[in-house]
């Protein structure tokens, strides 16, 4: 079959029919798998036949959604895991030893970077925290100890951005693998992996799921990186449940068309608010007046459906603006076709300490929206009931 286009590598990519010519894709929802015979059992243990196991690491359903990902992701592997916070920790814990050093964006998300803090460092694995968009720190934060970059872009909640292309020349002339978390985009608006990055890392559970009906995540790189971190997922056991998997392979069909309509619902939120007087500031990548938009505009092809904004009068006024709303739903996700609204300095990054708060310029006037797919006058004139 020649080169598919991504819409129908989005449908037609990555399943394998059982045999029974069934239509839709198939949950295998087993722990284990039987064999023939004690011989084929051994083989299969030892790699020396292809084929189910047991489910912690091997199982059709997840296979079919690993496949699929990989083809939208333009990536040689990927493996699965029970939520994107397990990606993270699996990509590392694989990857690294002690003594080593990573280099990371301070604009993430708050768990990210608690992960890093808290629980990467008890590895005696180092971290050095740069700002996402300068290039020149990161090449100053480079050890020779150090092993990878760890960033997401655009960031989660500002829409702050990197140049890939750029980083990864670094990245590639000091022996450094390159790790982007593609979830707030996703493959339909943006490939990190043909922009130069080493890995691409997802929290499924956003996106590429796209309403909010559970956990997964996966990591995508050449088939050599994927199987130390397969290694780990089979050991370790952050594994996807082949139930989640087959929620989130049948997310992967309407993925490039929900994420033009959250990208256009986003731009007109964004524009609007943009024009209001009780709003100070109007984080969206898409807007012509954000730092970052051009180099957006050259690696993105389009920009997504979170929008951040700043109001006067601190965290008691964004508290009035998100209780006024009906329609938005007020949870920390993202992603889902229902639009969001949080309060980053209280939930997402809550647990960050005031500096690291104010390194990421997590202020107490911030509010978070994920735009999602109902009509954008209605939501508009839910924000305006709080403004």
């Amino acid at each position: 079959m020649k080169d598919l286009n991504f819409d129908t590598k989005a449908i037609r990519e990555g399943y394998r029919t059982t045999g029974e010519q069934e239509h839709s894709e198939a949950i295998f929802l087993t722990s284990s798998f039987t064999y023939d015979s004690a011989e084929q059992a051994a083989k299969r243990f030892s790699k020396e036949e292809p084929g189910n196991i047991y489910a912690r690491f091997t199982n059709p359903t997840v296979d079919a959604f690993e496949r699929k990902l990989a083809a939208l992701e333009g990536a040689e592997a990927c493996v699965a895991t029970s939520s994107g916070m397990a990606a993270i920790f699996a990509t590392l814990m694989a990857l690294l030893k002690s003594g080593d050093h990573i280099v990371a964006s301070r604009n993430m998300f708050g768990t990210s970077i608690v992960l890093l803090n808290t629980i990467i460092s008890k590895f005696e694995i180092s971290v050095t925290f740069v700002d996402l968009s300068d290039l020149t720190a990161w090449q100053d934060a480079i050890n020779n100890n150090t092993k990878i970059f760890l960033l997401e872009t655009p960031s989660n909640p500002l829409g702050q951005a990197v140049d890939l292309i750029e980083l990864g020349k670094i990245t590639k002339a000091n022996n450094i693998l390159l790790a982007v978390d593609n979830c707030v985009l996703t493959p339909a608006l943006q490939k990190p992996l043909e922009l130069g990055a080493d890995i691409v890392i997802h929290s499924a559970t956003k996106y590429i799921d796209g309403q909010g009906r559970c956990l997964a995540g996966a990591v995508l790189a050449t088939e050599e990186i994927i199987e130390h971190v397969h290694g780990f997922v089979r050991t370790t056991g952050p594994s996807l449940s082949a139930f989640n998997a087959w929620i989130v392979l049948k997310g992967l069909d309407t993925l490039s068309l929900r994420m033009k309509a959250h990208s256009a619902n986003a731009l007109k939120l964004a524009t609007w608010l943009e024009q209001q007087e009780k709003v100070k500031h109007v984080h969206y990548i898409g807007l012509e007046s954000h730092p970052h938009h051009q180099l957006a505009r050259k690696q993105q092809s389009d920009f997504g459906g979170i929008v951040s904004f700043e109001v006067e009068g601190g965290r008691n006024a964004a508290f009035s603006i998100i209780n006024a709303t009906e329609i938005f739903s007020i949870t920390a996700n993202l992603g889902d076709t229902k639009s969001t609204i949080t309060h980053p300095a209280s939930t997402t990054h809550g647990r960050l300490t005031d500096d690291e708060k104010q390194n990421s310029n997590i202020t107490e006037g911030l509010i978070r929206i994920s735009v999602g797919l109902e009509d954008v006058g209605d939501l508009i004139d839910d924000i305006n009931k709080g403004l």
